[in-house]
């Protein structure tokens, strides 16, 4: 790689700074060659076979608000997630724009690539795992719920990608591994679809998620996050005061949470107020 190289991947994540993207990370486009673990994915799902001539992947994430997701499912989440996605496509679309104009082809890839619930119920994968390409980026590890777990935030986070022929110096991966086998994830999956097994031993029943989804999706509740909500792991634990993840498994939490969860969730839903 070049001077020129590593200044773009400097100036790129300045950039990122300035816009308040707090997770950025570069792979390699040949790591998706050889696989870090067992199974993998099958080589049409690399980034070179997607747009050849890919030299790197740029990684960006964005937080999911903790005491957002502890209303799920609502309106509350659901808009918030949107919001995430809105701003995903904008800063990678930017980022791939930057490239572009200092002469290296770029493109930015969409933060979904299933189409629908309806199209995902029938072929529950996307054309490009963003998961994966925040693990290679060094962003996070996987945890038992199939996400990306990072320091600051578990897996409460949203990933979106761009792919670029410019060789920037890529990020190393992650060493240590940030899941705590707490099972809580495994435990509370409203459609029991999570294995026991460590991810990527574990196969995640997805026609028991997507099920699940399309019932939150006709109740404009979508998505579910439950998941990534009672997960331990995060420093945004400790920034919310939400140190106990217990909270989620009680009948009854805190009597201030638990009024303003019941709250949001009576509102701007179809069948609102309701149990899924």
């Amino acid at each position: 790689m070049s001077d020129m190289e590593s200044d773009l991947k400097r100036g790129m994540v300045a950039w990122c700074r300035r816009q308040g993207i707090p997770l950025v990370g570069v792979a390699d486009a040949t790591r998706w060659h050889t696989p870090p673990f067992v199974p993998w994915m099958p080589e049409d799902f690399f980034p070179q076979s997607i747009f050849p001539g890919t030299e790197s992947v740029v990684v960006i994430g964005l937080p999911v608000h903790l005491p957002v997701i502890e209303t799920t499912p609502s309106i509350f989440y659901h808009e918030h997630y949107n919001t995430l996605n809105r701003l995903l496509d904008q800063f990678t679309y930017q980022i791939a724009e930057r490239f572009n104009q200092a002469g290296y082809p770029s493109v930015s890839l969409p933060r979904d690539g299933y189409g629908s619930i309806e199209v995902l119920r029938e072929s529950p994968v996307a054309f490009f795992s963003h998961r994966h390409a925040a693990f290679l980026a060094g962003l996070g590890t996987f945890g038992l719920n199939n996400m990306v777990l990072t320091q600051g935030y578990g897996p409460r986070v949203r990933f979106s990608s761009v792919f670029t022929t410019a060789r920037l110096p890529p990020d190393p991966l992650m060493k240590i591994d940030l899941c705590t086998r707490c099972h809580r994830c495994v435990e509370m999956c409203p459609a029991r679809a999570l294995p026991e097994d460590p991810y990527p031993l574990g196969i995640t029943r997805k026609e028991a998620c997507t099920e699940y989804s399309a019932a939150l999706f006709r109740r404009h509740a979508s998505p579910c996050g439950v998941c990534i909500k009672v997960c331990p792991v995060g420093e945004d634990r400790q920034h919310f005061d939400r140190t106990d993840p217990g909270i989620y498994s009680r009948q009854y939490p805190d009597p201030a949470l638990a009024r303003a969860w019941a709250h949001v969730r009576r509102y701007g839903l179809k069948g609102a107020g309701k149990e899924v």
